[in-house]
């Protein structure tokens, strides 16, 4: 943070592989907290190298965070030819059902081989682990991202993906807070809905997000959770955040919402963000670059103050230069330790 005005609660997307003079016109006046990219953002090492420096060139703050979703398997923003392509989550929890140990140091060698990547870039955060559990009849749009339907080993194996990436100097976001894993809908099309009773949800979904409460990031679920708001998405809803995120689970880092342009929430995304951020969300999140949706989200969207702003500096601050780490012998090991398992 410079000694100018704080940005905005905001992280937003582009739009292709480079800002033209307009978007970068645009970045400067709205000034995002943050950006995200995806995989249209990705094309090679130095395209995106440079466009991840236009960004924060665009508003003048050299630790601006960039964040990514590079979980593995399905879901992956950085792939073949110039990038390793990291197996799915779910790879990692099915060797950890035959030799837990195992599946906990192919967790950590993962992450800081993905860390290795995105700290060359210059990306900030990483959007894993996903603590969301995996549920019998539940929709698949969590499936292998999951770590696992055992609550106890899928925090010991997301404990790993954190430190891995941590080590690798790059920040983990924990998702989806307070838990997707049940929901039987997709919410990127529809708003799912969660029957369980809080005592359930305390008793399996929460725990994970309770075990790695102490990750600088999260990120909400759009779940309607009727235990808990029966009428509100939890990204939306102040019952959700102050009982189930802030409460049970305890989580007092950086609040950042799933995807505004989503199909699970309804109302013009600058509606979705000013409601999101009264609802206790410290950054509102819109990533399909757009400019109308995006303009739609400044004029919502506040400057950072109060515990939002203490809580994104105490992420700014979380970053750490990479530790010591031999990539090719990570490989080799990771390689071996996953040949035990196959494909899920």
């Amino acid at each position: 943070m410079t000694a100018r005005a704080a940005p905005r609660a905001m992280v937003l997307g582009c739009a292709g592989l480079a800002l033209d003079d307009s978007e970068r016109r645009f970045m400067a006046d709205a000034d995002p907290a943050g950006f995200i990219l995806f995989k249209r953002n990705c094309e090679s090492p130095a395209q995106t190298q440079a466009l991840i420096e236009s960004l924060r060139d665009a508003v003048k703050r050299a630790d601006a965070p960039v964040l990514v979703d590079q979980e593995g398997g399905r879901v992956v923003r950085l792939g073949s030819p110039h990038w390793r392509e990291p197996p799915p989550p779910g790879l990692l929890g099915a060797l950890a059902r035959i030799d837990e140990t195992a599946g906990v140091r192919a967790a950590w060698l993962n992450a800081r081989l993905m860390a290795a990547d995105l700290h060359g870039l210059g990306f900030s955060v990483n959007c894993v682990p996903v603590l969301d559990l995996r549920f019998a009849g539940a929709s698949k749009v969590v499936g292998d991202r999951s770590l696992g339907a055992d609550a106890h080993v899928v925090a010991r194996l997301g404990r790993a993906v954190a430190d891995g990436q941590s080590a690798g100097g790059v920040v983990p976001a924990i998702k989806h807070l307070p838990g997707h894993g049940r929901a039987v809908a997709d919410s990127h099309a529809v708003l799912p809905h969660v029957d369980a009773p809080l005592e359930a949800l305390r008793a399996r979904d929460f725990v994970p997000f309770r075990a790695l409460r102490d990750v600088p990031v999260g990120l909400t679920a759009h779940v309607r959770y009727a235990a808990l708001d029966p009428e509100r998405p939890g990204t939306l809803s102040p019952d959700v955040i102050e009982r189930a995120v802030r409460g049970a689970i305890g989580f007092d880092g950086l609040l950042v919402t799933d995807d505004l342009s989503m199909g699970a929430l309804t109302g013009s995304v600058g509606a979705r963000a000013a409601a999101a951020l009264a609802a206790g969300c410290d950054l509102a999140l819109h990533c399909n670059g757009k400019r109308e949706e995006m303009e739609d989200v400044a004029a919502a969207v506040p400057a950072l103050t109060g515990p939002a702003r203490e809580r994104f500096g105490r992420m700014l601050a979380a970053r750490r230069p990479p530790e010591a780490f031999d990539d090719a012998e990570g490989l080799r090991e990771l390689n071996a330790l996953l040949a035990r398992v196959a494909p899920q």
